[in-house]
């Protein structure tokens, strides 16, 4: 029994680590997002969505709101095909983009507060 739970928690974390891929793939790229986050205007949540660290022009926010919606879209569809909640798939994600965040931009931790990454 224990040996078919670790098997499908690896199984599991396989597939966390391919989706993480896929998330941060729904923004690479995107000049918008890229200069944003080096600014310090928008960053990583530990929730798994983006955030504004400061208030954002509408383009901009229109933009990190497109983004956003497309990772729920993604996080909803891994949530099913795993039975998992929206929620705990979401913060999987999240703690994995935080964590893997580059130096100088902002993220926003379970604490609750923007941290620059140094």
């Amino acid at each position: 029994m224990i040996a078919i739970r670790n098997l499908m928690l690896a199984g599991f974390a396989a597939l966390m680590l391919a989706f993480s891929a896929s998330v941060m793939a729904a923004h690479a790229g995107d000049p918008m997002i890229d200069a944003a986050k080096d600014q310090g205007l928008i960053g990583e949540q530990a929730d798994g969505y983006l955030g504004a660290v400061t208030s954002l022009d509408a383009a901009l926010k229109r933009k990190m709101d497109e983004i956003n919606t497309r990772r729920r879209e993604l996080y909803t569809q891994v949530a099913s095909e795993q039975g998992q909640s929206l929620s705990t798939i979401a913060q999987i994600s999240g703690k994995k983009l935080v964590e893997g965040e580059s130096s100088g931009r902002y993220v926003y931790d379970d604490t609750g507060s923007w941290v620059k990454i140094p």
